[in-house]
């Protein structure tokens, strides 16, 4: 008899500790959205140092290029909702293109990061949509011009790069300096809007 009572006691201590834990789950993992987020762009144009300006504040031009992918979590409140961005940093080099089709599945949206004062960055555009477009057709993806700080280098002028945005049918534009920080809250603002307002249900 006092065992069984000693085991009852035992077992309802075990369900308590398992309730508890469950609760602190939840609270610690409550998010009313999480998306995923794509940077590409060629080495050196930015991609990798602004997902760290972004999720950290801080800026270092001496980042080494990503081998493959590195994976960054940036948690914000916005428009009143509680968002998660997984930001999947995916190198540029063209000989990780083939592995392009397998990190775009689950994308939410892409950031596609060139050089203001380097036309070339911009050569794999058309590739990089083609393969995204192929995998995940309605995904938005977001020109962004980086390098404004160095505006009286500019190669590229932003109408031109407009007219980029409307030939492959892109879903947004933004100009932005990682090293000073303009306009990167903006730019992750703008897409952050676009993705809710994909995600609402349809009246």
């Amino acid at each position: 008899m006092k065992r069984n009572s000693r085991f009852s006691k035992f077992w309802s201590k075990i369900k308590s500790k398992r309730r508890r834990k469950k609760l602190v789950f939840k609270q610690l993992g409550s998010y009313d959205e999480t998306f995923k987020v794509m940077l590409l762009g060629e080495p050196g144009a930015g991609r990798s140092t602004l997902a760290q300006k972004y999720c950290f504040d801080f800026f270092n031009p001496e980042l080494g290029v990503s081998v493959g992918v590195d994976f960054y979590v940036k948690s914000l409140d916005f428009q009143g909702r509680k968002i998660k961005l997984q930001i999947w940093d995916i190198g540029g080099e063209e000989r990780f293109n083939f592995l392009l089709p397998t990190y775009c599945i689950g994308a939410s949206a892409v950031m596609i990061i060139y050089d203001i004062t380097d036309p070339q960055s911009l050569k794999q555009l058309y590739n990089w949509v083609q393969i995204i477009r192929g995998k995940i057709r309605d995904v938005p993806i977001m020109l962004v011009g980086n390098k404004l700080d160095l505006e009286k280098n500019r190669k590229l002028e932003k109408e031109e790069a407009m007219e980029i945005v409307k030939k492959y049918k892109l879903a947004s534009y933004s100009e932005i300096s990682i090293k000073t920080g303009q306009n990167v809250e903006k730019s992750f603002e703008t897409l952050t809007e676009m993705l809710i307002g994909s995600s609402l249900p349809q009246l």
